[in-house]
């Protein structure tokens, strides 16, 4: 038989069960609300297009030096490596050879210019007394065709003379131009030809400076027709800016000018060439040196950039972002882009002025759910709890 007294105690504690149920019901988890996205507020706005390509320097203007005549070399005149002077004499050639024909061209002009004087008082002369028939027609025939022999014979050692003057002052060997002089092929005592193929040195001339670089077809192709349809401006030759940045990753100080474009696209590479020409006092380009070009190709005046954190990759590779609307959800936007620029992405297509770009807080959002966009970069804030009605007072 069961004790009263646990009949009880058992009805107290279900009541007390039953009270607590009713006074406490259980509360779910809860209710954040929409997730917190940063966003920035795309703006169109003029941007640089510039482009890096590779390219060697080379020389603005180069010369060898040959000698005009043959003979020993008596002299070098100059020291290997340094700058000389259009002009200066670099070289001197032995000249007795070429002196003693200079002096024997000068007294055979001078027998020359004695024998027509003669040749002609004698010509003038019968030329009177013929007219009396003092001397015969022949005899006057004779007296003219003589005077016009000797002052032909003047004209032609006039040029022997200047022949001659000329190879001697080619035993004295100039630069043609200005510029830096290599290393010397020959010493004095050298036996030099006017047809040898060996040059007596090569002189450069390196300030200004050329950089020649090569740039796809494709690429030239697609900026031209951006510039057709009005999308960039693009100034002429000689306009477009030109940096450098040398083989060792630093930035070359002076800033150089797009000069040439050529004309024929290399069947190989597919490649074109493209020619700026830097100003180089201090000679810190030397001819041969590896550089990379940054050119400067224009500036759209209308351009969308987008930062590269907001840009992701579907499973196609195409680009994509997400924007948040008008309703305040986010939107997949496939976009189409044309460079990098900095650490941000210049948008041909799939962006536009005033769009809401999430760049925050991507993780947490997916297409078409409701988000609250707060600037990129906010401390992040409190979201507001919602919990069920009738909870525990």
């Amino acid at each position: 038989m069961v004790s009263p007294r646990l009949v009880v105690t058992a009805l107290a504690a279900l009541a007390a069960l039953g009270l607590a149920g009713c006074g406490a019901p259980h509360a779910g988890p809860p209710n954040r609300g929409p997730p917190e996205v940063g966003v920035v507020t795309l703006q169109a706005e003029p941007v640089t297009l510039t482009t890096e390509l590779p390219g060697r320097t080379s020389a603005f203007e180069v010369s060898d030096v040959r000698p005009q005549i043959s003979g020993i070399v008596k002299a070098r005149l100059f020291q290997e490596g340094s700058l000389v002077k259009a002009g200066q004499v670099l070289y001197r050639i032995d000249p007795a050879t070429y002196q003693a024909a200079y002096d024997q061209a000068r007294a055979q002009l001078a027998s020359a210019l004695a024998n027509v004087a003669t040749t002609q008082i004698k010509a003038q002369r019968y030329a009177g007394l013929v007219k009396i028939n003092a001397v015969s027609k022949q005899d006057y025939d004779d007296a003219e065709a003589a005077y016009k022999q000797a002052a032909a014979s003047v004209q032609q050692q006039k040029a022997a003379t200047e022949a001659a003057r000329i190879n001697l002052g080619y035993t004295r060997v100039t630069a043609p131009i200005s510029g830096r002089i290599g290393v010397s092929a020959v010493t004095v005592g050298a036996l030099v030809t006017a047809d040898q193929t060996t040059a007596l040195s090569t002189i450069q001339r390196l300030d200004p400076i050329y950089v020649d670089v090569t740039q796809s077809a494709s690429d030239e192709l697609r900026l031209r027709r951006e510039v057709d349809a009005g999308q960039v401006s693009r100034g002429g030759l000689g306009v477009l800016a030109v940096r450098l940045k040398l083989g060792d990753g630093t930035d070359y100080g002076e800033e150089g000018r797009l000069q040439f474009t050529d004309v024929t696209v290399d069947q190989t590479t597919g490649a074109v060439t493209l020619r700026a020409v830097f100003p180089n006092p201090a000679g810190l380009l030397l001819p041969g040196l590896y550089v990379r070009a940054v050119i400067v190709e224009g500036v759209k005046p209308d351009g969308i950039l987008a930062p590269q954190q907001g840009v992701a990759r579907d499973e196609k590779g195409e680009p994509t972002a997400l924007v948040v609307d008008s309703t305040g959800h986010a939107r997949l936007r496939v976009l189409r882009t044309s460079r990098a620029i900095g650490d941000k992405w210049l948008v041909a297509d799939g962006l536009r002025a005033g769009d809401r770009l999430i760049v925050e807080g991507l993780q947490n959002v997916k297409p078409g759910q409701a988000v609250r966009a707060v600037p990129a970069g906010s401390p992040p804030s409190a979201a507001p709890v919602h919990g069920p009605p009738g909870g525990h007072r």
